[in-house]
Protein backbone atom coordinates (compact mmCIF):
# COMPACT_ATOMS: atom_id res chain seq x y z
CA UNK A 1 0.00 0.00 0.00
CA UNK A 2 1.45 3.41 -0.94
CA UNK A 3 2.32 5.93 1.75
CA UNK A 4 1.26 9.55 1.45
CA UNK A 5 3.45 11.79 3.58
CA UNK A 6 2.07 15.16 4.59
CA UNK A 7 3.36 18.31 2.96
CA UNK A 8 6.20 19.96 4.82
CA UNK A 9 3.94 22.82 5.93
CA UNK A 10 1.82 20.32 7.87
CA UNK A 11 4.47 17.83 8.89
CA UNK A 12 6.41 20.56 10.68
CA UNK A 13 3.43 21.74 12.74
CA UNK A 14 3.04 20.74 16.39
CA UNK A 15 -0.32 19.17 17.26
CA UNK A 16 -3.07 21.80 17.35
CA UNK A 17 -3.35 22.79 21.00
CA UNK A 18 -7.06 22.25 21.48
CA UNK A 19 -7.16 19.03 19.46
CA UNK A 20 -4.51 17.60 21.79
CA UNK A 21 -6.52 18.75 24.82
CA UNK A 22 -9.67 17.13 23.44
CA UNK A 23 -7.84 13.84 23.04
CA UNK A 24 -6.54 13.89 26.61
CA UNK A 25 -9.98 14.89 27.90
CA UNK A 26 -11.61 11.95 26.11
CA UNK A 27 -9.13 9.52 27.68
CA UNK A 28 -9.94 10.77 31.19
CA UNK A 29 -13.68 10.78 30.53
CA UNK A 30 -13.44 7.15 29.40
CA UNK A 31 -12.38 6.31 32.97
CA UNK A 32 -15.74 7.59 34.19
CA UNK A 33 -14.41 10.90 35.51
CA UNK A 34 -16.76 13.89 35.63
CA UNK A 35 -15.04 16.42 33.37
CA UNK A 36 -15.24 20.17 33.96
CA UNK A 37 -13.90 21.70 30.76
CA UNK A 38 -12.37 25.15 31.16
CA UNK A 39 -10.12 24.73 28.15
CA UNK A 40 -11.50 25.98 24.84
CA UNK A 41 -13.13 29.42 24.75
CA UNK A 42 -16.58 28.33 23.59
CA UNK A 43 -19.46 30.13 25.34
CA UNK A 44 -21.95 27.88 27.12
CA UNK A 45 -24.66 30.53 26.91
CA UNK A 46 -27.18 30.05 24.07
CA UNK A 47 -27.51 32.29 21.06
CA UNK A 48 -30.30 34.82 21.79
CA UNK A 49 -33.65 33.60 20.54
CA UNK A 50 -34.29 36.64 18.33
CA UNK A 51 -31.17 35.78 16.32
CA UNK A 52 -32.31 32.18 15.93
CA UNK A 53 -35.70 33.43 14.75
CA UNK A 54 -34.04 35.76 12.24
CA UNK A 55 -32.09 32.80 10.85
CA UNK A 56 -35.26 30.71 10.67
CA UNK A 57 -37.04 33.38 8.63
CA UNK A 58 -34.03 34.00 6.38
CA UNK A 59 -33.48 30.30 5.71
CA UNK A 60 -36.98 30.09 4.22
CA UNK A 61 -36.09 32.55 1.46
CA UNK A 62 -35.21 30.75 -1.79
CA UNK A 63 -32.91 33.64 -2.73
CA UNK A 64 -30.68 32.70 0.21
CA UNK A 65 -30.19 29.15 -1.09
CA UNK A 66 -27.91 30.23 -3.92
CA UNK A 67 -24.24 31.13 -3.85
CA UNK A 68 -23.70 34.26 -1.74
CA UNK A 69 -21.45 37.17 -2.63
CA UNK A 70 -17.76 36.53 -2.00
CA UNK A 71 -17.49 39.91 -0.25
CA UNK A 72 -20.69 39.38 1.76
CA UNK A 73 -24.16 40.86 1.53
CA UNK A 74 -24.17 44.62 1.05
CA UNK A 75 -26.75 44.87 3.85
CA UNK A 76 -24.48 43.03 6.29
CA UNK A 77 -21.47 45.15 5.37
CA UNK A 78 -23.50 48.34 5.81
CA UNK A 79 -24.66 47.10 9.23
CA UNK A 80 -21.03 46.53 10.21
CA UNK A 81 -20.07 50.03 9.08
CA UNK A 82 -22.93 51.55 11.09
CA UNK A 83 -22.00 49.47 14.16
CA UNK A 84 -18.38 50.67 14.01
CA UNK A 85 -19.62 54.27 13.93
CA UNK A 86 -21.96 53.74 16.87
CA UNK A 87 -19.67 51.62 19.03
CA UNK A 88 -16.22 53.09 18.31
CA UNK A 89 -16.93 56.43 16.65
CA UNK A 90 -15.20 55.18 13.50
CA UNK A 91 -16.97 57.20 10.83
CA UNK A 92 -16.98 56.71 7.10
CA UNK A 93 -16.13 53.02 6.73
CA UNK A 94 -16.94 52.35 3.08
CA UNK A 95 -19.08 49.21 3.13
CA UNK A 96 -18.13 48.43 -0.47
CA UNK A 97 -14.35 48.79 -0.17
CA UNK A 98 -13.42 48.70 3.52
CA UNK A 99 -15.60 45.88 4.90
CA UNK A 100 -15.62 42.18 4.00
CA UNK A 101 -17.77 39.41 5.47
CA UNK A 102 -15.93 36.39 6.90
CA UNK A 103 -16.86 32.80 7.67
CA UNK A 104 -15.73 33.56 11.22
CA UNK A 105 -12.71 35.73 11.98
CA UNK A 106 -10.40 32.69 12.20
CA UNK A 107 -10.97 32.04 8.50
CA UNK A 108 -10.11 35.60 7.58
CA UNK A 109 -7.00 35.75 9.75
CA UNK A 110 -5.77 32.45 8.34
CA UNK A 111 -6.28 33.62 4.76
CA UNK A 112 -4.93 37.15 5.13
CA UNK A 113 -1.18 36.37 4.95
CA UNK A 114 -1.76 34.60 1.63
CA UNK A 115 -2.66 37.97 0.15
CA UNK A 116 0.42 39.88 1.31
CA UNK A 117 3.18 37.53 2.51
CA UNK A 118 5.69 36.22 -0.01
CA UNK A 119 8.12 33.38 0.79
CA UNK A 120 10.81 34.75 3.09
CA UNK A 121 8.83 37.81 4.21
CA UNK A 122 8.88 38.59 7.92
CA UNK A 123 5.85 38.88 10.19
CA UNK A 124 5.99 40.06 13.81
CA UNK A 125 3.68 38.18 16.19
CA UNK A 126 2.99 39.36 19.74
CA UNK A 127 3.00 36.27 21.96
CA UNK A 128 1.49 34.45 23.92
CA UNK A 129 -0.95 34.34 21.04
CA UNK A 130 -3.76 32.58 19.25
CA UNK A 131 -1.77 29.94 17.31
CA UNK A 132 -3.44 30.70 13.97
CA UNK A 133 -1.28 33.83 13.48
CA UNK A 134 2.09 32.18 13.08
CA UNK A 135 0.65 29.08 11.41
CA UNK A 136 -0.96 31.24 8.72
CA UNK A 137 2.32 33.08 8.10
CA UNK A 138 4.11 29.74 7.78
CA UNK A 139 1.55 28.44 5.30
CA UNK A 140 2.26 31.51 3.15
CA UNK A 141 6.01 30.79 3.28
CA UNK A 142 6.82 33.65 5.61
CA UNK A 143 9.05 33.86 8.66
CA UNK A 144 7.94 34.84 12.17
CA UNK A 145 9.65 36.92 14.83
CA UNK A 146 7.87 36.65 18.16
CA UNK A 147 7.46 39.70 20.40
CA UNK A 148 7.16 38.62 24.05
CA UNK A 149 4.20 39.88 26.08
CA UNK A 150 5.30 39.62 29.69
CA UNK A 151 3.75 40.55 33.01
CA UNK A 152 6.55 43.06 33.58
CA UNK A 153 5.22 45.04 30.59
CA UNK A 154 1.51 44.57 31.42
CA UNK A 155 1.38 41.78 28.83
CA UNK A 156 1.95 44.24 25.97
CA UNK A 157 4.67 43.74 23.37
CA UNK A 158 7.60 46.11 23.83
CA UNK A 159 7.61 47.83 20.45
CA UNK A 160 10.84 49.67 21.30
CA UNK A 161 12.65 46.35 21.80
CA UNK A 162 12.13 45.39 18.15
CA UNK A 163 15.23 46.15 16.12
CA UNK A 164 15.06 48.71 13.36
CA UNK A 165 16.17 46.01 10.95
CA UNK A 166 13.17 43.89 11.91
CA UNK A 167 10.79 46.83 11.58
CA UNK A 168 12.14 47.67 8.15
CA UNK A 169 11.85 44.06 7.04
CA UNK A 170 8.51 43.24 8.63
CA UNK A 171 5.63 42.95 6.18
CA UNK A 172 3.03 42.80 8.97
CA UNK A 173 2.53 42.65 12.71
CA UNK A 174 -0.17 40.66 14.55
CA UNK A 175 -1.66 42.06 17.75
CA UNK A 176 -4.75 41.00 19.69
CA UNK A 177 -6.45 43.13 22.35
CA UNK A 178 -8.26 42.33 24.53
CA UNK A 179 -5.90 39.39 24.38
CA UNK A 180 -6.45 35.68 24.15
CA UNK A 181 -4.95 34.16 26.27
CA UNK A 182 -3.62 36.79 28.70
CA UNK A 183 -6.86 38.86 28.96
CA UNK A 184 -4.72 42.04 28.77
CA UNK A 185 -6.16 45.21 27.25
CA UNK A 186 -4.13 47.84 25.41
CA UNK A 187 -4.30 51.58 26.22
CA UNK A 188 -4.65 54.26 23.59
CA UNK A 189 -0.96 55.19 23.90
CA UNK A 190 0.03 51.69 22.77
CA UNK A 191 -2.10 51.89 19.65
CA UNK A 192 -0.79 55.37 18.88
CA UNK A 193 2.81 54.17 19.08
CA UNK A 194 2.03 51.09 16.98
CA UNK A 195 0.27 53.07 14.24
CA UNK A 196 3.05 55.66 14.14
CA UNK A 197 5.73 53.00 13.77
CA UNK A 198 3.76 51.05 11.18
CA UNK A 199 3.24 54.16 9.06
CA UNK A 200 6.94 55.01 9.26
CA UNK A 201 8.01 51.53 8.17
CA UNK A 202 5.13 50.54 5.86
CA UNK A 203 4.20 47.61 8.09
CA UNK A 204 0.68 46.16 7.89
CA UNK A 205 -1.06 45.98 11.28
CA UNK A 206 -3.42 43.05 11.75
CA UNK A 207 -5.53 43.63 14.86
CA UNK A 208 -7.63 40.73 16.14
CA UNK A 209 -10.44 42.43 18.07
CA UNK A 210 -12.73 39.46 18.71
CA UNK A 211 -13.15 40.24 22.44
CA UNK A 212 -13.81 43.99 22.49
CA UNK A 213 -17.42 43.45 23.61
CA UNK A 214 -16.58 41.22 26.57
CA UNK A 215 -15.54 43.91 29.08
CA UNK A 216 -16.46 44.59 32.71
CA UNK A 217 -16.14 48.33 33.31
CA UNK A 218 -18.19 50.60 31.00
CA UNK A 219 -15.65 53.35 31.67
CA UNK A 220 -12.90 51.16 30.18
CA UNK A 221 -14.43 49.85 26.99
CA UNK A 222 -11.76 48.31 24.73
CA UNK A 223 -10.81 50.33 21.68
CA UNK A 224 -10.76 49.66 17.98
CA UNK A 225 -7.37 50.43 16.48
CA UNK A 226 -9.27 52.38 13.81
CA UNK A 227 -10.05 55.04 16.42
CA UNK A 228 -6.42 56.17 16.09
CA UNK A 229 -5.84 58.88 13.46
CA UNK A 230 -3.93 57.40 10.53
CA UNK A 231 -4.68 53.79 11.47
CA UNK A 232 -6.66 53.20 8.30
CA UNK A 233 -3.46 53.86 6.32
CA UNK A 234 -1.91 50.64 7.65
CA UNK A 235 -4.42 48.56 9.61
CA UNK A 236 -7.01 45.87 9.11
CA UNK A 237 -9.13 44.79 12.06
CA UNK A 238 -10.82 41.41 12.44
CA UNK A 239 -14.00 41.08 14.44
CA UNK A 240 -16.49 38.34 15.12
CA UNK A 241 -20.05 37.86 16.28
CA UNK A 242 -19.00 34.61 17.99
CA UNK A 243 -18.10 35.86 21.46
CA UNK A 244 -20.33 38.94 21.54
CA UNK A 245 -23.60 37.14 20.78
CA UNK A 246 -22.73 33.49 21.61
CA UNK A 247 -22.56 32.54 17.92
CA UNK A 248 -19.35 30.50 17.73
CA UNK A 249 -20.92 27.74 15.65
CA UNK A 250 -22.55 30.12 13.20
CA UNK A 251 -19.24 31.16 11.61
CA UNK A 252 -19.83 34.81 10.88
CA UNK A 253 -17.39 37.70 11.27
CA UNK A 254 -15.89 40.65 9.44
CA UNK A 255 -12.69 42.45 8.56
CA UNK A 256 -12.58 46.23 8.25
CA UNK A 257 -10.00 48.90 7.59
CA UNK A 258 -7.58 49.84 4.83
CA UNK A 259 -9.25 49.29 1.46
CA UNK A 260 -6.21 47.65 -0.16
CA UNK A 261 -5.88 45.21 2.72
CA UNK A 262 -9.58 44.38 2.82
CA UNK A 263 -9.74 43.90 -0.93
CA UNK A 264 -6.58 41.80 -0.93
CA UNK A 265 -8.21 39.46 1.56
CA UNK A 266 -11.34 39.49 -0.60
CA UNK A 267 -9.27 38.37 -3.57
CA UNK A 268 -8.11 35.30 -1.66
CA UNK A 269 -11.67 34.53 -0.62
CA UNK A 270 -12.86 34.71 -4.22
CA UNK A 271 -10.52 31.83 -5.00
CA UNK A 272 -10.89 29.59 -1.95
CA UNK A 273 -14.43 29.91 -0.60
CA UNK A 274 -17.92 30.87 -1.74
CA UNK A 275 -18.87 33.29 1.03
CA UNK A 276 -20.96 33.03 4.18
CA UNK A 277 -24.50 31.59 3.99
CA UNK A 278 -26.77 34.59 3.39
CA UNK A 279 -29.31 33.46 5.96
CA UNK A 280 -26.58 33.58 8.61
CA UNK A 281 -25.62 37.06 7.41
CA UNK A 282 -29.24 38.19 7.79
CA UNK A 283 -29.25 36.80 11.32
CA UNK A 284 -25.94 38.61 11.85
CA UNK A 285 -27.59 41.90 10.88
CA UNK A 286 -30.25 41.28 13.53
CA UNK A 287 -27.51 40.56 16.09
CA UNK A 288 -25.57 43.72 15.26
CA UNK A 289 -28.61 45.98 15.24
CA UNK A 290 -30.53 44.58 18.23
CA UNK A 291 -28.08 42.53 20.26
CA UNK A 292 -26.53 45.03 22.66
CA UNK A 293 -28.91 44.25 25.59
CA UNK A 294 -27.97 40.58 25.26
CA UNK A 295 -24.25 41.39 25.08
CA UNK A 296 -24.64 43.51 28.23
CA UNK A 297 -26.30 40.58 30.02
CA UNK A 298 -23.44 38.31 28.94
CA UNK A 299 -20.95 40.75 30.41
CA UNK A 300 -22.70 40.65 33.77
CA UNK A 301 -22.63 36.84 33.76
CA UNK A 302 -18.95 36.70 32.86
CA UNK A 303 -18.13 39.35 35.46
CA UNK A 304 -19.76 37.23 38.15
CA UNK A 305 -17.84 34.17 36.98
CA UNK A 306 -14.58 36.14 36.81
CA UNK A 307 -15.03 37.28 40.40
CA UNK A 308 -15.83 33.75 41.57
CA UNK A 309 -12.68 32.33 39.99
CA UNK A 310 -10.20 35.07 40.86
CA UNK A 311 -11.32 35.09 44.50
CA UNK A 312 -11.17 31.30 44.73
CA UNK A 313 -7.71 31.18 43.16
CA UNK A 314 -6.46 33.84 45.57
CA UNK A 315 -7.71 31.79 48.52
CA UNK A 316 -5.66 28.77 47.44
CA UNK A 317 -2.54 30.84 46.73
CA UNK A 318 -2.60 30.90 42.92
CA UNK A 319 -1.68 34.32 41.54
CA UNK A 320 -3.69 35.94 38.77
CA UNK A 321 -4.58 39.46 37.70
CA UNK A 322 -8.26 40.33 37.67
CA UNK A 323 -9.02 40.71 33.95
CA UNK A 324 -10.79 43.79 32.62
CA UNK A 325 -12.00 42.00 29.47
CA UNK A 326 -12.43 38.60 27.75
CA UNK A 327 -13.82 35.51 29.47
CA UNK A 328 -10.37 34.18 30.37
CA UNK A 329 -8.33 34.16 33.56
CA UNK A 330 -4.55 33.96 33.06
CA UNK A 331 -2.98 32.51 36.19
CA UNK A 332 0.47 31.41 37.36
CA UNK A 333 1.10 27.73 37.90
CA UNK A 334 2.19 26.80 41.45
CA UNK A 335 5.89 26.65 42.22
CA UNK A 336 7.61 23.47 41.13
CA UNK A 337 5.45 22.86 38.06
CA UNK A 338 5.80 23.58 34.37
CA UNK A 339 2.65 24.66 32.59
CA UNK A 340 2.20 21.29 30.90
CA UNK A 341 2.94 19.27 34.03
CA UNK A 342 0.48 21.26 36.10
CA UNK A 343 -2.36 21.14 33.57
CA UNK A 344 -1.77 17.42 32.97
CA UNK A 345 -1.89 16.65 36.69
CA UNK A 346 -5.01 18.77 37.14
CA UNK A 347 -6.78 16.86 34.37
CA UNK A 348 -5.61 13.41 35.41
CA UNK A 349 -6.31 13.83 39.13
CA UNK A 350 -9.32 16.17 39.19
CA UNK A 351 -11.02 15.96 35.79
CA UNK A 352 -10.69 19.74 35.33
CA UNK A 353 -9.46 20.89 31.93
CA UNK A 354 -7.33 24.04 31.88
CA UNK A 355 -4.98 25.13 29.12
CA UNK A 356 -1.18 25.26 29.54
CA UNK A 357 0.19 28.71 28.85
CA UNK A 358 3.15 27.45 26.83
CA UNK A 359 0.69 26.18 24.22
CA UNK A 360 0.23 29.83 23.24
CA UNK A 361 3.94 30.57 22.93
CA UNK A 362 7.19 30.50 24.88
CA UNK A 363 6.40 33.46 27.18
CA UNK A 364 3.29 31.56 28.31
CA UNK A 365 5.42 29.07 30.21
CA UNK A 366 4.60 29.27 33.89
CA UNK A 367 0.95 30.19 33.31
CA UNK A 368 -2.33 28.46 32.60
CA UNK A 369 -5.61 29.73 31.17
CA UNK A 370 -9.11 29.22 32.56
CA UNK A 371 -12.12 29.80 30.30
CA UNK A 372 -15.16 31.14 32.12
CA UNK A 373 -17.48 29.06 29.97
CA UNK A 374 -19.34 27.05 32.60
CA UNK A 375 -21.67 28.36 35.30
CA UNK A 376 -20.46 29.76 38.62
CA UNK A 377 -21.23 26.65 40.65
CA UNK A 378 -19.15 24.46 38.33
CA UNK A 379 -16.36 27.03 38.43
CA UNK A 380 -16.36 26.91 42.25
CA UNK A 381 -16.24 23.14 42.11
CA UNK A 382 -13.39 23.22 39.58
CA UNK A 383 -11.21 25.43 41.79
CA UNK A 384 -12.11 23.35 44.85
CA UNK A 385 -10.89 20.23 43.03
CA UNK A 386 -7.68 21.98 42.02
CA UNK A 387 -7.10 23.08 45.62
CA UNK A 388 -6.95 19.44 46.73
CA UNK A 389 -3.76 18.94 44.73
Amino acid sequence: MPSFPLADRLASLPPYLFAAIDKAKAEVRARGVDIISLGIGDPDLPTPEFIVEALHAAAKKPSNHQYPSYQGMAEFRRAVSAWYKGRFGVDGLDADREVVTLIGSKEGIAHFPLAFINPGDLALVATPNYPVYNVAVGFAGGEVEFLPQTEANDFLPDLDAVSEASWERAKMIFVNFPCNPTAASAPRAFYEKLVKKARETGTIVLHDAAYTEVYFDPAKKPMSILEIPGAKDVAIEFHSLSKTYNMTGWRIGMAVGNAQLVQGLGKIKENVDSGAFQAVQEAGIAAIEKGEPYAARNREIYKERRDVVTLALKKIGIHCRVPEATFYVWAKVPAGYTSTAFCTEVLQKTGVVVTPGNGFGKPGEGYFRISLTVDSERLKEAVARISKL
